[in-house]
């Protein structure tokens, strides 16, 4: 991944969240706020904007403005959580990346995420989403990087289809006990549209 390849990826997941704002924002408000894709449609537009204005020459540098920007600008969880990402993604990727080397990346931002929020798969968090397709990265990771995108959209994808059925255990999800079952994660959902994006812009 280059410069040029960040800023497509972070430019698609901004298009996917503002395309599927209403869906993240319907699922959040049966076990949540209801905010989070008003939240993250607002943070993206900031990092498209803040990204316009912004030189770089590294993947690592366009992403990590990604993340700082993501935390300065979204409100409720999602700003720390997405903004912790993409800043500790960036900020662990060298000069020249390949496939294997963002897949250590993606890994240092879910170990960030963890950190912060506390959350291990199970919980009904994006942490269900986001682990297995830090996995799969890994694993493909030795076939090139579009493979490797294609498999961690897809467990991404799967691990948001079975949040549904989890009763939450972190989150404000997490107040309603029992209730919270029957819903996909909206957190979860996100992190797949993430990571489809990600396998778009690979493939294209």
């Amino acid at each position: 991944m280059d410069a040029d390849l960040a800023r497509a990826w972070v430019a698609a997941v901004a298009t996917s969240v503002t395309e599927h704002a209403a869906e993240l924002t319907d699922l959040d408000a049966a076990i949540g706020d209801g905010d989070h894709g008003v939240n993250l449609r607002r943070g993206f537009d900031a990092v498209v904007v803040a990204l316009a204005g912004f030189e770089a020459d590294t993947a690592g540098a366009v992403l990590t403005k990604t993340g700082t920007t993501l935390v300065s600008k979204v409100g409720g969880a999602s700003g720390p959580l997405y903004g912790s990402l993409f800043r500790a993604l960036g900020k662990s990727l060298p000069g020249e990346v390949d496939a294997v080397a963002f897949g250590d990346g993606l890994r240092a931002g879910l170990d960030a995420i963890v950190r912060l929020g506390k959350a291990a798969p199970g919980d009904k968090t994006m942490v269900d989403a986001l682990t297995p397709a830090v996995d799969a990265f890994a694993a493909a990771a030795p076939a090139g990087f579009a493979a490797a995108a294609r498999a961690a959209s897809a467990a991404a994808a799967e691990g948001a289809t079975a949040t549904t059925p989890l009763q939450a255990r972190k989150g404000r999800a997490s107040y309603l006990g029992e209730r919270s079952a029957g819903h996909q994660d909206p957190g979860a959902t996100s992190t797949a549209l993430v990571f489809a994006a990600l396998a778009a812009v690979a493939d294209a």
